[in-house]
């Protein structure tokens, strides 16, 4: 199968083009790092790229938090207009296979579940209960304590900054996209990446990038929060394999469908630093204190429906990858 890695040289996708030769598919590039030429949001350029390509495997995205909303124009061209140029060339070249880079951050907060209320979803935390250190949110209803879960594709969602809302929107048009053309669609819903290659020293470089780095100067990684707050560190191997499969698979025509792509062990923010640190032989870790205004206090997600419906499994544990996280870039 001849496919389009859109963002084919950059962290995720380099790693899935990788992946992709391995597997005796022929992937092509097409990244501005590579190519200043090859925006998603050039019509003629992209249709250029199209030609005798089987699938499109879209990895192309502007990533982080989001600035407030003063760069969410910006966000929006790369990541929905992009998307969108990407889709009506799709459309027009009569390619009809997609597998999406999506995101676990369209969920907004994770699953909660409260002792007398049963799974609530509270809203974004206040920033004078995170400055005050009460970084748990509370039952929406009652105000009790909740315990966290895991989220499954079918939950709600709720984008809390404008990288989440561009996420959400790449989704809804790569939808609209499989219905007008009967195409399949498969958005992949990325947990915490890592793994070699992963942008270092940058705003979009990522937690465990930058606790690294951290050690790597001597320091000690500065934890936000309480370093309790949960997540899914998924190694960027499983990640790429998990695209392999999404683009061998038969979907059902004229939908889409979203995986949630985690290792399925969540993990601590602490754990996270604790483990570099260990791996590194470097401070321990620490806790700050600090917090970002945006940030979720637990996303975890069952990704039991990837496992089940298309055989996919990861296959670096936690301290096997971080080991090998603090010795590769």
């Amino acid at each position: 199968m001849r496919v389009l890695v859109t963002g084919g040289a950059g962290f995720i996708g380099s790693h899935v083009v990788e992946a992709l030769r391995a597997s005796g598919h022929e992937p092509l590039v097409y990244d501005v790092r590579t190519d200043p030429g090859a925006d998603v949001r050039d019509r003629a350029a992209v249709a250029r790229a199209l030609s005798g390509v089987d699938a499109v495997c879209h990895q192309a995205a502007m990533v982080g938090l989001g600035n407030g909303v003063a760069d969410a124009a910006e966000y929006v061209s790369r990541n929905d207009l992009g998307t969108a140029v990407l889709l009506a060339a799709m459309a027009e070249a009569g390619v009809g296979r997609l597998v999406l880079a999506g995101s676990m951050v369209v969920y907004g907060e994770g699953r909660y579940d409260c002792p007398q209320h049963g799974v609530v979803r509270p809203g974004p935390r206040a920033a004078a209960d995170l400055e005050a250190g009460r970084f748990e949110p509370p039952c929406p209803r009652c105000g009790a304590p909740l315990v966290p879960g895991l989220v499954a594709e079918d939950a709600p969602t709720d984008p809390r900054n404008v990288y989440a809302s561009t996420k959400l929107a790449q989704e809804h048009l790569s939808a609209a996209w499989a219905r007008a053309t009967d195409g399949t669609a498969i958005s992949l819903r990325y947990h915490n990446v890592y793994g070699p290659g992963m942008p270092r020293d940058t705003p979009y470089a990522g937690v465990a990038s930058f606790f690294r780095s951290a050690l790597e100067r001597g320091d000690a990684p500065r934890v936000f929060e309480d370093g309790r707050q949960r997540r899914d560190f998924v190694h960027v191997r499983d990640v790429a394999a998990a695209n392999v499969i999404a683009l061998e698979a038969a979907p059902r025509p004229g939908t889409l469908t979203a995986y949630n792509t985690g290792s399925g062990e969540p993990h601590t923010v602490g754990d996270l630093a604790r483990a570099l640190s260990a791996a590194h032989g470097g401070p321990q870790p620490v806790v700050t204190g600090e917090y970002r205004l945006g940030d979720v206090r637990h996303i975890t997600a069952d990704s039991s429906r990837l496992r089940a419906e298309l055989g996919w499994k990861p296959e670096v544990d936690f301290a096997e990858g971080m080991q090998e996280f603090t010795r590769t870039h």
